[in-house]
């Protein structure tokens, strides 16, 4: 069973986990599989975290290095429906006020939309 499931849109690709723990393997499945979508024409990421439990320090991190990829390539990475116990972890590591999160998948729809056009916006300066 693969440990995503994947749903194009127009403007983003939603990836959903289907594992319990971000460990640093699982970390470093995410960030090959996310990164490899900003080689395609559909780059902006939004990241459904909703079965993920706990998350290594590690993986925060790497987390945090996937989120400067994405800004690199003008590319928007949202993370949403993150529970609880891994946002406490991510305050706690200084990492959540790095990365956008949003308490729904939907809301991150409208961040990808708000920086689309920002970037748009940019483009035309």
């Amino acid at each position: 069973m693969s440990d995503f499931k994947f749903d194009t849109k127009e403007k983003f690709n939603v990836i959903t986990s289907n594992f319990a723990d971000l460990s640093d393997n699982t970390a470093d499945e995410l960030i090959a599989v996310a990164s490899n979508l900003l080689k395609g024409t559909v780059k902006n990421v939004i990241i459904k975290c909703n079965t993920i439990q706990t998350i290594s320090e590690n993986a925060a991190f790497k987390l945090q290095q996937l989120y400067v990829l994405f800004l690199e390539n003008n590319a928007s990475l949202v993370f949403c429906e993150i529970q609880s116990e891994v946002r406490l972890k991510l305050e706690a590591l200084d990492i959540s006020e790095m990365l956008n999160i949003t308490p729904t998948e939907s809301e991150a729809w409208d961040i990808v939309q708000m920086e689309e056009i920002e970037r748009d916006l940019l483009k035309e300066d």
